[in-house]
């Protein structure tokens, strides 16, 4: 006996084995049934395998009371015998109380769990049609099929088949069943069976054989009249027995239903007839059909009554379904659609909706479908109706990547592992994870998540979820697939010809010469060669939307042909959203970008969406301290600069890249509209990639020749463009050095010290090789070209004190330091500030000096040959009028007004309308004036790959530049007229402001 107060040891090992009441599981083991193996080790230990040892035990016990005398001792025999019958019962026993109440309701069903032949281990519906052959009535079929169910659900929860075949098997249990209830309603009228031919098509999960426990059989009818028979008399007999065949599988009766057969995927679903002819049904999807009709067509299949009607049926519409991707707008009604499904999922549920929520299967289904549906008019593999299938032969076929093909059919299979399991349990029709914690348990338990099954089903769960989400994102919304999706006919895979007509449609100067780019692209059986048939049409469209086409085709293959062998390139460009699009705006939008690119085709990663840095362009901390650890790296000044000069190609790049694609836009995001940021971006990037490449250098040059320590202190301030954080891509480095010795030291050596450090500093950085040279330019030290290189702050000092020029104090309002010594460069700054403000602003005569400089500059620096009005920098209303312009009011009022103390010319300009010294309408006009003309000059190098003020007079490249700056083909002439517009107006602020006029 138990003594009081203590567990029983059978209590203890109820525990040990799952039981979660084990007080219960002791009653029922104590009960007369199980008397004769009570105490047998087998059948505890069997128990304890189960989903739900409680709900075994219940199960087991209330078969047994249902057995008559004889019967139940063959089965307790049988149980602990036969492993196969032990692990099958039990299992289905601990998984489905459905299932349980069926074999207490038919006791001897158990007996079809016996059987342990081959044949049974994977039936199809020839071996379900023997089951349920002799049902002629729907009661007795739907007793038939939890029969046959039974062994379905055995062969599941004992894994003897996985979550595919026993969808397959569902369904074809589905197909037996539709056709035994046809034979049924054929035989209550075999008047209405002798006037037609009726024919079933099965759709959804039926039709793609990946059916649910629990599921709507998704049904469309075709009837046709028999030879001699009235058209209209044999649709009324064709829709009566189609009625009469869904009533059979839908009414609940005293075994209740088997499942609600839908026909509401019908042409015009409920509102249509239930039955159409087949020149009906082709007239309809000719005509009338939705995208969704054709995607829902897909998973068409014939499964009763008349096949060879049913299959006339599916090749006459196939044809349709793989020429519904060139439907206007066909990708964005999909995934408008698939949107919509998620919108109407009640908001206390989205995060238990295991199929249609995020991250759900109805995810991976719609994904692979639109994939299908677009890629597959080319390619007959693809057309599947089972998802898995289809998935695989998308990864096969290089539409999807394989790693993402592997992780999608495992979180699918998971899912899906998940969904049967709800369903399996009581079997109702419900998508939703329970929230009752001991309902979490079985199902974790029957998916082998047996330490802490709640906790592990739920992470499992939310990681495949995340990894659907993510894949779905990339996948279903790859913008791709839009062009693809919009390509004519037989163009998602280019045959020679098609490429030629496609080409000379698309503007290609010479086609020739691009067909043999794309045929040395995507000639081959490799997987490489397959995903690049599939980009290339793709890229050809986004190529064509360039000013020069040809130019993007060929610098793709070049990079092509540098990253044939890396195998992240093309995988990328397929995966990554943007990156293809983003690349074919890179490589046709001129010469810069391609001829940095082509440097280090490498830096292409750049353009993808991952976080690998993208085209955000990086902060001179993070540059300088990428260069300066460069440097440390190397073994001499020479290798040290050499480094340097290939992270200032790389971000140069980046750059670029940015600024094409944000002036471009992208099919999914428009152009940048405050083309002033763009300005600013690109001046603040280039600006901050001079300063740490000159900071390296200098690093470099002083560790070579000096080790750790200069004998002097130096300093580099930047000046002009560079000062002013406005540099653009062609720029030069426009700079002052300044050094000084240590107290007590040898002014000589140090000043020969200083001299060298310059002089080795612009020899490296021009030094020839793959990068760009970076060109210092000292020019606006005092006395010019005359004067020293270097000076001592002292020197300046004195200089600045005896000599100083108004042109001086001018130049002066754009130095900032920049690389070096930074307590020096804050001293010189200290020095210079009351030269470029001086107290009480300058007097008449400094103000005449001034615009007799500027007068000068206009007429003699003017290029001979060059039209004024098109001069970005020269030109009437161009940079340089409106930086003196700004440049003036900073000399007189920077005194005293602190917001005018900076080297930024937009900030000064908007610093003087907030004081007050310039309108808020003239202000406005000098800005725009000053960002467009910067922006041309930005387009001209990026179009030419050299420097320019003017506007290109190549055709090809002067609409190059119009698309830059948002201009369509053949409106180059809006382009000039908007910046003579600009311009003019510009420069009538300028005469008021700065002239006096």
């Amino acid at each position: 006996m138990t003594v009081p107060g203590r567990r029983s040891s059978t209590f203890s090992r109820l525990l040990r084995h799952g039981f979660t009441d084990p007080s219960a599981a002791e009653r029922l083991l104590d009960s007369d049934e199980l008397t004769p193996v009570r105490s047998d080790p087998v059948l505890l230990e069997a128990l304890g395998a189960t989903a739900d040892p409680n709900l075994a035990l219940l199960g087991l016990v209330r078969l047994l009371e249902a057995q008559p005398g004889p019967t139940r001792r063959e089965l307790l025999d049988t149980l602990i015998a036969a492993k196969p019958l032990r692990d099958r019962l039990l299992g289905v026993l601990g998984a489905s109380a459905a299932l349980g109440d069926h074999l207490a309701r038919h006791p001897r069903d158990w007996e079809a769990l016996v059987t342990y032949e081959p044949r049974d281990l994977h039936p199809g519906v020839e071996e379900f049609e023997r089951g349920l052959s002799g049902a002629d009535d729907p009661v007795s079929l739907r007793i038939a099929y939890r029969r046959c169910l039974l062994s379905i659900a055995a062969r599941d929860v004992c894994g003897t088949t996985d979550v595919a075949e026993t969808a397959a098997e569902l369904a074809d249990l589905a197909t037996a069943t539709l056709r035994a209830a046809l034979a049924i309603a054929r035989a209550a009228a075999p008047e209405d069976a002798a006037l037609c031919r009726l024919a079933v098509i099965a759709m959804g999960k039926c039709g793609g054989h990946e059916l649910n426990y629990v599921s709507d059989v998704d049904v469309i009818f075709v009837g046709e009249a028999v030879d001699g028979a009235d058209e209209a008399k044999a649709l009324r007999s064709a829709t009566a027995l189609a009625s009469h065949m869904m009533r059979v599988c839908s009414e609940t009766t005293v075994e209740g239903s088997i499942w609600p057969v839908d026909a509401n995927l019908r042409p015009e679903g409920r509102n249509g007839p239930l039955v159409r002819t087949l020149s009906s049904h082709l007239a309809y999807y000719q005509r009338w059909a939705k995208t969704w009709e054709f995607q829902a067509l897909l998973k068409a299949r014939p499964v009763a009554g008349d096949i060879e009607l049913g299959e006339e049926y599916v090749a006459a519409l196939e044809p349709l379904v793989w020429k519904a991707a060139e439907r206007e707008n066909f990708v964005a009604d999909v995934q408008k659609m698939r949107r919509r499904v998620v919108e109407n999922i009640p908001a206390a549920e989205i995060d238990r909706e295991l199929k249609l929520g995020p991250g759900g299967l109805r995810d991976v289904e719609f994904a692979v479908q639109l994939l299908q549906l677009v890629h597959g008019r080319a390619d007959a593999g693809l057309r599947s109706g089972t998802t898995l299938d289809a998935l695989q032969a998308l990864a096969a076929g290089g539409y999807v990547g394989r790693a993402d093909a592997v992780q999608l059919d495992e979180a699918y299979r998971f899912l899906r592992s998940m969904e049967h399991r709800i369903q399996l349990y009581r079997l109702r029709r419900t998508h939703l994870v329970p929230e009752d914690e001991a309902d979490q348990r079985r199902i974790g338990r029957s998916l082998g998540l047996r330490v802490e099954p709640v906790a592990e089903l739920n992470r499992e769960w939310r990681r495949h979820a995340a990894v659907v989400r993510r894949l779905h994102e990339k996948l279903f919304y790859r913008p791709l697939l839009d062009a693809v999706a919009q390509l004519a006919p037989g163009e998602a895979r280019l045959s020679p010809e098609a490429a030629r007509e496609r080409l000379v449609a698309l503007g290609y100067n010479d086609p020739a010469a691009a067909l043999r780019h794309l045929e040395a692209l995507a000639s081959g059986v490799t997987r490489k060669s397959a995903i690049q048939r599939t980009l290339l049409p793709v890229l050809l469209g986004w190529f064509a939307d360039s000013a020069d086409p040809d130019a993007g085709l060929l610098n793709f293959r070049k990079v092509s042909d540098a990253l044939g062998k890396t195998p992240w390139y093309l995988r990328l460009l397929r995966d990554e959203g943007a990156a293809a699009e983003n690349l074919a705006r890179v490589l046709s939008a001129g010469r810069l970008a391609p001829d940095l690119l082509m440097r280090a085709p490498e830096a292409v990663a750049l353009l993808g969406d991952g976080d690998g840095g993208g085209l955000t362009p990086r902060g001179r901390e993070h540059l300088e301290q990428e260069i300066l650890a460069a440097v440390r790296r190397a073994e001499n000044a020479q290798q040290a600069v050499t480094a340097a000069r290939g992270v200032r190609r790389r971000e140069l790049f980046r750059t670029a890249a940015a600024d094409i694609v944000g002036s471009y836009g992208t099919e999914t995001r428009p152009a940048e509209a405050d083309e002033g940021a763009l300005v600013d971006r690109v001046g603040g990037a280039v600006s901050d990639l001079t300063a740490a490449t000159l900071a390296g250098t200098l690093r470099a040059v002083v560790r070579e020749g000096w080790g750790d320590t200069l004998p002097t202190r130096f300093a580099i301030i930047g000046m002009g463009r560079f000062g002013g954080h406005e540099l653009g891509y062609g720029s030069d480095a426009d700079v002052l050095f300044v050094h000084e010795p240590p107290e007590g030291a040898d002014e000589r050596a140090a000043s020969d010290a200083a001299n060298r450090v310059v002089s080795e500093m612009r020899r490296l950085l021009q030094i020839p090789s793959a990068d760009p040279p970076l060109l210092i330019d000292a020019d606006l030290r005092p006395e010019g070209k005359s004067g020293p290189l270097v000076r001592t702050l002292n020197s300046y000092e004195a200089y600045y004190r005896r000599w100083s020029l108004v042109w001086e104090s001018h130049a002066l309002l754009r130095a900032e330091p920049v690389a070096g010594d930074e307590e020096l460069g804050r001293r010189f700054v200290e020095l210079i500030d009351p030269l470029r403000y001086p107290a009480e602003g300058l007097g008449e005569d400094a103000v005449r000096e001034i615009r007799r400089l500027k007068a000068r500059m206009e007429t003699e620096r003017m290029p001979r040959g060059a039209d004024p009005k098109l001069h970005t920098k020269l030109g009437p209303g161009g940079l340089s009028d409106v930086e003196w312009t700004v440049q003036l009011l900073q000399l007189q009022h920077g005194w005293a007004e602190p917001g005018l103390r900076t080297t930024r010319t937009r900030e000064a300009l908007a610093a003087a309308c907030a004081a007050g010294l310039i309108s808020a309408e003239d202000a406005a006009i000098l800005d725009e004036a000053w960002v467009l003309a910067t922006r041309v000059r930005n387009a001209v190098m990026l179009v030419r790959g050299r420097a320019g003020d003017t506007f290109p007079s190549d055709g090809r490249e002067l609409a190059a530049v119009g698309r830059y700056l948002g201009y369509s083909d053949g409106h180059v002439g809006d382009m000039l007229d908007a910046y003579r517009r600009s311009t003019r107006r510009a420069r009538t602020v300028v005469e008021e402001l700065f002239y006096g006029a």
